[in-house]
């Protein structure tokens, strides 16, 4: 069984030499503009698994998607030679979906981005309806310092209780 680190960097030269293949040797015109994003290998050096993304429209994912599927085994022929392990690992293909949940989270700070200019909108020119700061801060006069300190408490009408 090989190292992770021998793993990774392997796994960082077959994401490159399919890149480079697709690029510069693979001619099917179902393959649309991809981009391998990343790129595992598993611990044995047996399966390594290519993250893709596509630029287009659904329809030109699936045919970028059967175009890889069919250009698997020259893919693996060339990152066989390339690489010179003793055993070419299969290739598996998997679309990646980061750029689509980092759309949908842009979308979602811009909502909330435009939530909270409504808010300060609403908010400009207004005033606290009681005290800017209805809280009691240490060090300051608030009026419970003026109990008596002795033991003798005097009620309302100014006699001494015992």
């Amino acid at each position: 069984m090989a190292d992770a680190p021998r793993a990774r960097r392997l796994a960082v030269r077959i994401r490159e030499i399919v890149a480079e293949t697709l690029e510069r040797e693979v001619k099917d015109p179902r393959l649309g503009l991809v981009t391998i994003t990343a790129s595992k290998l598993t611990a044995d050096l047996r399966d390594a698994t290519l993250y893709y993304t596509v630029f287009g429209t659904e329809e030109e994912k699936a045919e970028s998607a059967r175009a890889l599927e069919s250009a698997k085994g020259v893919l693996r022929t060339t990152v066989g030679k390339r690489t010179g392990v003793r055993y070419t690992p299969s290739l598996t293909f998997l679309s990646d979906d980061i750029p689509e949940h980092a759309r949908n989270i842009d979308d979602l700070l811009a909502k909330a981005r435009a939530a909270d200019a409504e808010v300060a909108q609403v908010r400009e020119g207004k005033s606290y309806a009681g005290e800017e700061n209805p809280y009691i801060e240490p060090g300051t006069d608030d009026g419970l310092d003026d109990a008596p300190d002795s033991d003798e408490a005097t009620t309302e009408t100014g006699h001494t209780s015992l």
